[in-house]
Order: C-alpha cells, then sequence, then structure tokens
C-alpha cells in the first residue's frame, strides 16, 4: 500500500511563490513515477509535472513550464513543487500522484496513476 499527503497551499498573491510537499509513506520502493496534477472547479485535472525515480527525470506541462520545479528527497519519500510567478490561473486544487514505471508519454495522464492524495489548495488572488 502506498499513502500519500500533501501539504503547502494556501492563499497567494498575483507574482508570489509557494511551495507543495507530497509525503509518502508504504511501499514507496514500487513508485517509479510521481507527479501533481491540479483540477479547478468544472475543469478536467490538469498535469502540472512529474518526477521518475529511475532516471530522475522531470516533465512540465507546458502551463507551468519555467515557473514551477519538481523535485524529490534521495528516499523518495517526499516530492516538492516550488510554484512561482503565480498567476490566477494557477488556483486549483493540487494533487499528489504515485505509479510504477510508465512511459514518458503516459506521464501527464491522469488515467497513468495508481494513488493519489487528498489535495491541497491554492488560491492565488489578483
Amino acid at each position: 500500500q502506498l499513502q500519500l499527503v500533501e501539504s503547502g497551499g494556501g492563499f497567494v498573491q498575483a507574482g508570489g511563490s509557494a511551495r507543495l510537499s507530497c509525503t509518502a509513506s508504504g511501499r514507496t520502493f514500487t513508485s517509479d513515477t510521481m507527479a501533481w496534477f491540479r483540477q479547478a472547479p468544472g475543469k478536467e485535472r490538469e498535469f502540472v509535472a512529474g518526477i521518475t525515480w529511475i532516471g530522475n527525470l522531470s516533465y512540465y506541462g507546458d502551463s507551468v513550464k519555467g515557473r514551477f520545479t519538481i523535485s524529490r528527497n534521495s528516499a523518495n519519500t517526499i516530492v516538492y513543487l516550488q510554484m512561482n510567478s503565480l498567476q490566477a490561473e494557477d488556483t486549483a486544487i493540487y494533487y499528489c500522484g504515485a505509479t510504477g514505471y510508465i512511459s514518458k508519454e503516459a506521464i501527464s495522464r491522469s488515467m497513468a496513476y495508481d494513488n493519489w492524495g487528498q489535495g491541497t489548495q491554492v488560491t492565488v488572488s489578483l
């Protein structure tokens, strides 16, 4: 089993920064890929960033490239999302997901992930 818990959300002014954390417990050694997705009311879940254990590769959604950075600790138990230059359009619930090895093409697909956290709300004010 694998459990994921997100933290770090809150209210941020436009142009500001925030850092989210996803803490994993359980069978973390079976999770090659971890990622952040976000979902606003009435919208589909959107890929934000992903990172692999094998290869230590990172990927980003087009809307956050150059602004967000994903990272993890060496034990593969914490994944971070540093968010800079936040915009009102970044307002959403941010979810952490995890799965085993998947192709790089599948990393951005929410259906590829087996485990999810409860989410943390990020609200960016105008």
